[in-house]
């Protein structure tokens, strides 16, 4: 085929002699995973045949949004947002659409920067976990026509994009229920920034399961949500509470760190002091004394983001379930 006729094949020609709809094209250049092999194949030999060249930055135009999807994650070095960050990615591409994925190291201005250069590119949709001192305002102005905004994990004040997290308050609410159902009376909340809305929902978790009963003692010991945190905080907690019975921790890399400094005390997880963290990383039950602990689910974060962007779910706020898995701590 000469280069004036290859210049005016349309996705409407590889359809008609490949014997499928627009749409089925469509999806193949995108690689989508939703076409079987064999209809797959009969597209691309209608391309071949045919000589369609797909010119992604005119479909781009017309669209006014590309096929990519911006995945901005606060903490790439972090177990819980990389398995995250992972998770995500691979639910999108089942989508047909690109990714890339960046990383914030938790600063506004990055965040901002990165954000601004990607817009650029004219994202089909930006899927963030803001940093700490994210502003509400900054992410409304993000979401147009063309581009939607879903925040992950944490949820900001005023903010009117769409929010997937999972149900933090009810996660520490069953951790401390179930130290409670022990016989423990003195328990202790350990690590995290209080400044970001994960921290304010299961500390309010954990109050509110101390709450259900009148003879119990609570302490609350900040720090930042790290193992170094973790051993700082429980060394706190041990000073100043000695007849402290179990920890609550905000994560498990914190729970990781309280268990250190308790192991170089002479104390024992789950003997002498019960310890319950948040995330269930894949450490958690390869320890010496397996971790309790909550189990986020990151696979159904990642499905309920993409329903998000094709349309399928509304949206909004969305919670999902979490699990406490108790193990020997």
């Amino acid at each position: 085929m000469n280069k004036s006729n290859t210049q005016s094949v349309t996705v409407h020609d590889v359809a008609r002699i490949a014997g499928v709809s627009k749409s089925t094209v469509s999806l193949v250049l995108r690689h989508s995973e939703k076409v079987s092999k064999n209809t797959k194949e009969k597209v691309l030999s209608a391309i071949k045949q045919t000589g369609y060249v797909y010119n992604r930055e005119a479909a781009a135009m017309r669209s006014k949004s590309s096929d990519l999807v911006a995945i901005v994650i606060n903490d790439l070095t972090h177990p819980f947002f990389a398995k995250l960050a992972v998770s995500i990615e691979a639910h999108i591409r089942k989508l047909g659409f690109m990714t890339t994925l960046v990383s914030t190291n938790e600063n506004a201005l990055i965040q901002t920067q990165v954000v601004a250069k990607l817009q650029e590119y004219r994202v089909k949709a930006f899927v963030i976990c803001p940093t700490v001192n994210t502003q509400a305002s900054w992410l409304n102005q993000l979401r147009t026509p063309s581009t939607q905004v879903i925040t992950v994990i944490r949820q900001v004040n005023n903010c009117d994009v769409s929010c997937v997290l999972p149900n933090n308050e009810l996660g520490t609410f069953q951790a401390t229920k179930a130290l409670i159902a022990r016989g423990h009376k003195h328990i202790a909340f350990i690590g995290g920034d209080a400044t970001v809305s994960d921290y304010q929902q299961r500390l309010n978790g954990f109050n509110s399961a101390i709450n259900t009963q009148s003879d119990l003692h609570s302490w609350v010991f900040n720090s930042v949500a790290s193992r170094y945190g973790g051993r700082m905080a429980m060394s706190e907690c041990l000073a100043q509470v000695p007849q402290v019975e179990s920890i609550v921790c905000f994560n498990d890399m914190v729970a990781y760190g309280s268990v250190e400094h308790l192991l170089e005390q002479g104390l024992k997880p789950g003997e002498n002091i019960g310890v319950i963290g948040f995330d269930d990383l894949d450490e958690s039950k390869n320890m010496g004394v397996p971790l309790s602990t909550v189990q986020i689910n990151t696979d159904e974060i990642a499905k309920t983001v993409c329903n998000i962007i094709q349309g399928i779910t509304c949206e909004g706020l969305h919670q999902i379930p979490v699990a406490l898995i108790e193990r020997d701590s």
